[in-house]
């Protein structure tokens, strides 16, 4: 019987898992929630007028401007995450835009991964939330 990720990783498993790692969920569960929201706020939309709408909230210059709005909120163990993930060296570059946004992005998305496999749902919500709002003002 197959195992689910959420019953072998342990706390201390998150702490050490690679930042990329973090990212490359952290990317997916940040996208869902973005398409989530402008599916109920747009729902006569196009699947490519949505998809247009959805890469202000995605890109990395986007993201990197949200993890600065948002960066005196993290607590002590958020910013630990983001600086982890916003330090580690990628093997991929940006295909449209900076390495610093491209790396704070990285940082972000890392973040993101960590509260979705700790299961802080609330959390997860809140800062989810407050990009939105970011993006949106």
């Amino acid at each position: 019987m197959e195992k689910s990720i959420e019953n072998i990783l342990g706390k201390s498993d998150l702490i050490t898992m690679s930042p990329l790692v973090l990212a490359y969920i952290g990317d997916t569960v940040y996208e869902t929630y973005i398409r989530d929201h402008l599916i109920k706020c747009n729902k006569n939309k196009k699947v490519n007028d949505l998809h247009k709408l959805a890469i202000n909230y995605v890109k990395a210059k986007s993201q990197a401007d949200i993890i600065h709005s948002i960066e005196d909120e993290l607590t002590e163990e958020e910013h630990r995450i983001y600086k982890r993930g916003r330090n580690q060296k990628s093997h991929t570059s940006p295909k449209n835009g900076d390495i610093i946004d491209y790396k704070h992005a990285t940082g972000f998305e890392a973040l993101i991964g960590y509260l979705y496999l700790d299961k802080q749902m609330d959390r997860l919500r809140y800062l989810v939330d407050r990009s939105i709002d970011f993006i949106e003002k």
